[in-house]
């Protein structure tokens, strides 16, 4: 094996341990993710307002939202907060230093966020949407928030005006080897947020179909051109056949 081959490979087994490992054995959610233009741009325009002030996404440039049906005026009137030009990238106006005085570590650029989450337990897009769910109250954290799958987060809960306030309801067991351990058992909504919980699952759905899609901004053409490509392949092979059959005949 190549020493390329030997890097990549312990790159993919980090990220996928580092993945599971944050899950911290807690069961994924589906997620419902939509690549439909109504669905993307209202997780754009999530991502601008909740993600974006934190985190870049310094892969993506403005104009790249035209692929899901915005004119560049739309995206300079209502999605342009932190830039001047469309051909900017999406970054955010928060410099590195004061972010990790404020929370102990640099925000990660989210450009390829869904990709890097990917576990044995899910994708990426599964991760981003239990993650962004279960945010619970805990006030031994220095933001008041903790996680259920990423325990101990740096960050606090940015869409918790949406979502409220929740509690974790713990219960203690047996892990089958003699110790005591704290199973989560579910959440306790203890103050509404703005949505009721059915509508704040369906706008964490909008903003990680945003985020996977920014990941790979051209893969609904690559997958449509794939089918072309398997379509004409196939008339071809239909074609080769009858040419063959009738080359042949004479010889059978």
């Amino acid at each position: 094996m190549s020493l390329l081959n030997k890097f990549l490979a312990a790159a993919v087994l980090a990220v996928t341990i580092t993945g599971a490992l944050a899950a911290g054995g807690v069961a994924l959610d589906k997620a419902p993710v939509r690549f439909d233009d109504a669905s993307l741009q209202q997780g754009a325009k999530l991502f601008v307002n909740y993600c974006l002030n934190c985190h870049s996404a310094s892969s993506v440039r403005y104009n790249t939202l035209t692929q899901i049906g915005l004119s560049e005026q739309q995206i300079k009137d209502n999605l342009m907060f932190a830039a001047d030009k469309t051909g900017e990238q999406m970054l955010s106006a928060m410099r590195q230093d004061d972010a990790r005085k404020w929370f102990g570590a640099a925000p990660p650029d989210l450009s390829v966020i869904a990709r890097a989450r990917a576990s044995e337990d899910g994708s990426g897009a599964d991760w981003l949407y239990t993650y962004l769910r279960s945010f619970y109250r805990d006030d031994s954290r220095p933001t008041g928030w903790n996680n259920a799958i990423f325990p101990g987060v740096g960050m606090p809960h940015a869409l918790w005006t949406l979502q409220g306030e929740q509690a974790a309801k713990f219960v203690t067991k047996d892990d089958g080897h003699g110790n005591q351990i704290k199973h989560l058992e579910g959440f306790e909504l203890v103050k509404p947020g703005s949505l009721k919980p059915q509508e704040y699952d369906e706008q964490v759905a909008n903003l990680v179909s945003f985020l996977t899609w920014m990941g790979e901004p051209g893969q609904e053409t690559r997958r449509s051109m794939g089918w072309f490509v398997l379509a004409l392949l196939s008339v071809f092979a239909v074609l080769s056949w009858l040419l063959k059959r009738a080359y042949w005949k004479d010889v059978h």
